[in-house]
């Protein structure tokens, strides 16, 4: 449980602890002055409706600090990471307004359809890749991230799916010399979606990134942004012809286990929420306590006050 407000608890409850202590005070002095009238009594009816009342009042400043419980609460959740095609390339005007607008277009659309109960990363990648966004339930924050990418650098795939899976582990995933990789374990729940035009230009072998998805069961779903027939695009002062490489999105895809999608075709990738295999996770849920509390306090004090009166004739 945690407190919002900590400060208000150690005033309260000094506050309580006071009237405590006078509630012993006053006890004492009423006994030794019915005891010098020669009158005894037990009292203790009224005794106990002070008593009572002044654990409503402790339990009234408890309720007034704000405690928040955190409750395990069972939920179904999948992954996906949507990795986001970022190298110059993507600068080049066959489609619309850009390759890389397009696809923050159709990756945004994307983020928006997938239900609550699916995590969504944002990887952008060039010749190396950077997580922008971690898999969260927020999806706001992983469009925020998508409408941030700015074009630059050449273009690693492999490195693009590498990167996607340290985010979908939560650990660096890292291969060795002869392009293996280390156990990581199975995520049927995660899903990569790739925006590319294809223009794979090195770093870590495409191909032998998916073949390490596939056996972590993650699928990759590549879509293909800009046309065949290509179009140029200046780079570093010089006008360098490119054009969209189907066929390597494509054996991505399907060495992984998943499809490939052209641009036009991209609405296709709103059911694949469908396709993932969600997980049984368990997440801490804060519930306010305040008002459940305040309710308590109120009764300590009504059977404290009914106590105190039916008892002595006084509310105190």
């Amino acid at each position: 449980m945690s407190i919002d407000n900590p400060w208000a608890l150690v005033v309260g409850l000094l506050v309580v602890a006071a009237v405590a202590a006078g509630l012993v005070v006053l006890g004492r002095r009423r006994r030794r002055a019915l005891a010098r009238a020669g009158i005894t009594t037990t009292g203790r009816g009224g005794r106990v409706g002070a008593w009572l009342s002044v654990a409503g009042l402790a339990v009234l400043v408890l309720a007034a600090a704000g405690p928040v419980a955190k409750i395990p609460v069972p939920r179904t959740a999948g992954t996906v990471v949507v990795a986001v095609d970022v190298s110059n390339s993507m600068a080049a005007t066959d489609a619309d307004p850009t390759r890389l607008g397009a696809a923050q277009q159709a990756a945004e659309k994307f983020v928006e359809a997938q239900p609550s109960s699916v995590d969504v990363g944002v990887v952008a990648f060039q010749q190396g890749a950077l997580t922008t966004a971690q898999p969260s339930d927020d999806h706001a924050a992983a469009v925020a991230a998508i409408e941030r990418l700015k074009v630059a650098g050449s273009t690693s795939i492999g490195d693009a799916i590498i990167t996607s899976l340290s985010a979908i582990t939560g650990e660096t995933v890292q291969l060795a010399e002869d392009g293996t990789a280390p156990d990581l374990g199975y995520w049927p729940s995660a899903t990569i979606v790739l925006f590319s035009d294809g223009q794979n230009q090195g770093g870590t072998d495409a191909e032998t990134a998916a073949a390490v998805a596939q056996t972590a069961g993650v699928h990759i779903e590549t879509v293909g942004v800009g046309t065949t027939a290509g179009t140029s695009v200046e780079v570093d002062g010089y006008r360098v012809h490119t054009a969209l490489d189907e066929d390597t999105l494509t054996t991505v895809a399907q060495t992984s286990g998943g499809s490939y999608h052209p641009a036009s075709d991209a609405s296709e990738l709103d059911g694949i929420a469908d396709t993932i295999d969600l997980r049984l996770t368990v997440a801490d849920k804060p519930v306010p306590l305040a008002g459940a509390l305040s309710v308590l306090a109120l009764v300590l004090l009504g059977v404290g006050a009914l106590l105190t009166v039916v008892r002595t004739g006084r509310i105190v």
